[in-house]
């Protein structure tokens, strides 16, 4: 399983208390997930958060891509087959056509950007359909 994760420290709404909220993002089965735990120090204030689908909220993004930095990935071989990395680009994100077209484009050139989670599923998936592929630290 790919995960990451976040610990960050905010004002309690309930009781002003410290309030420690762990993010994360990860994948399982095949699936990219996200969750938010949080819980008060001084209070009973807390709850539990979990998601799954092509998109996680935006929150969780910029605070792991704050915290780790963002991760790009790469093709490694010249020769992956156009109609696969497509499809990946297709079942991943949702895109038409015409975006997954500029997005190999992208891909092929200066590499895709996002968090490390959402870059390893990107990679396994095009792995999966023999496309070399590699994830970096930006």
């Amino acid at each position: 399983m790919i995960t990451q994760g976040v610990a960050i420290a905010t004002r309690c709404d309930a009781c002003g208390g410290v309030l420690e909220r762990d993010i994360g993002q990860f994948v399982d089965r095949g699936r990219l997930w996200w969750g938010i735990e949080a819980g008060c120090r001084a209070c009973a204030a807390g709850w539990c958060e979990q998601g799954s689908g092509r998109e996680t909220p935006e929150e969780i993004r910029q605070a792991l891509l704050a915290e780790h930095g963002a991760a790009r990935l790469r093709l490694t071989g010249p020769e992956a087959s156009p109609v696969a990395v497509l499809r990946v680009l297709r079942e991943v994100h949702d895109l038409t056509l015409a975006q997954a077209r500029a997005s190999a484009d992208e891909l092929r050139t200066t590499g895709l950007v996002g968090t490390l989670v959402e870059m390893e599923l990107m990679a396994a998936r095009l792995r999966q359909r023999s496309v070399g592929a590699v994830v970096e630290p930006c």
